[in-house]
């Protein structure tokens, strides 16, 4: 069955085997949707698993889902971009593939549109369910940010967030960008908003993307989005709102 071509939201799930974690997933979106003009985008990044296969198998018969595989690993923020580009709703919204980031905050993470003026909403977490290692390194990583970039939010690496697609379109791509949405969203002169989720515990598999490249890459990353900001803000890039588009 087609996909839908004309929606108001897409929902983009970057994923790289997640084969187990997937169909409940989906199923959640669909249940915490109802009602909405809508479609889904797993961003198949790179997967062995077995994931393409069992996607094409519900694309069958689902006709809100869509799919696009990456022949190797990209990345979240190049499958978020990505998934982006493709989408056919104005709004957004992203969540990861492992299953932690709770579908049924979808409707929440909506409402803050009714101000034309918000161009993100971002959800924090209120209680981590990762281990040790990555709350620290989390921890670490956001206090640094917000330090430097002074964004206001406590918790960028969280998967539900939800934008304007041509807003998104108009930010400068980069490997890490994913996390740094709020700080380039303020550049930009959009309001951020934020939503209080619950983050669930991994019910299959580990995470694909480590510690390391989460902590090290982030930071590294801050000089170039603190130096990216000083320059949109003294030549900003006319926007495809200002440009009527």
């Amino acid at each position: 069955m087609p996909p839908e071509t004309s929606v108001d939201y897409s929902v983009v799930i970057p994923a790289r085997d997640e084969i187990d974690n997937l169909p409940k997933l989906i199923d959640e979106i669909h249940a915490a949707l109802v009602g909405r003009s809508y479609e889904i985008i797993v961003m198949d990044d790179g997967s062995t698993d077995g994931s393409d296969r069992m996607l094409a198998e519900r694309m069958k018969t689902d006709s809100r889902l869509r799919t696009v595989r990456n022949q190797k690993s990209l990345g979240q923020s190049a499958s978020v971009y990505m998934g982006s580009r493709v989408a056919n709703g104005a709004v957004v919204m992203t969540l990861d593939g492992d299953g932690q980031d709770d579908p049924a905050f979808l409707p929440a993470m909506l409402e803050p549109f009714a101000d034309n003026a918000v161009g993100l909403v971002a959800g924090q977490r209120i209680n981590r369910r990762d281990n040790w290692q990555k709350r620290i390194g989390s921890r670490i990583a956001n206090k640094v940010r917000g330090w430097m970039l002074g964004d206001n939010t406590r918790d960028t690496g969280c998967g539900l967030k939800a934008f304007r697609r041509s807003a998104f379109l108009d930010l400068p791509y980069f490997e890490t960008m994913h996390r740094f949405l709020p700080a380039l969203f303020l550049t930009d002169g959009w309001k951020v908003a934020h939503v209080d989720v619950v983050n669930r515990p991994r019910l299959h598999g580990s995470s694909k993307y480590g510690i390391i490249d989460r902590l090290m890459a982030g930071i590294l990353d801050l000089f170039g989005v603190s130096w990216i900001r000083r320059r949109r803000r003294r030549n900003p890039m006319p926007s495809l709102r200002e440009l009527g588009k």
